[in-house]
């Protein structure tokens, strides 16, 4: 086996770095529509009670969270080694946006199973996936 085709990039890159890039975004998009009150007035009480309380370092960290892994995903898909270090910062921000969500979690308010899973658990699964990822394909290549 030669080394062009020991180093070619599977379809599969291609595909999770759209994810991630599609991911953020709609984050992002969802950071913005947080900013209009008459949106947040529509929704269910328990993702009105995250965001009304949100404090500003949890804003910060969800800012940074879904800008920076947006930027991280389009860094991937131009296949840069920097968009490691983006998803890093994404999940550091991700953390910092779950503490304050699972505060909010443990209050009076009643979560069910699924809204846990939603606005807890898969961003942290998704954020940390995409930095095992970005290393990975660091290290076989894929991005130069």
């Amino acid at each position: 086996m030669n080394e062009k085709a020991a180093n070619a990039i599977h379809w599969s890159f291609w595909a999770i770095a759209v994810f991630a890039l599609v991911w953020n975004v709609l984050g992002s998009v969802n950071y913005m529509m947080q900013t209009n009150l008459d949106m947040v007035a529509s929704l269910p009480d328990t993702h009105r009670a995250i965001i009304e309380g949100r404090p500003a370092w949890a804003t910060g960290g969800f800012a940074i969270s879904v800008f920076i892994g947006a930027l991280g995903g389009l860094l991937l898909l131009l296949r840069k080694p920097v968009a490691f270090y983006l998803f890093v910062a994404s999940l550091l921000g991700t953390a910092i946006t779950v503490i304050h969500t699972i505060d909010v979690a443990n209050s009076v308010i009643r979560f069910s199973v699924a809204e846990i899973a939603i606005m807890i658990l898969s961003p942290v699964v998704v954020a940390a996936f995409m930095v095992w990822y970005s290393r990975r394909a660091q290290s076989i290549g894929w991005t130069r």
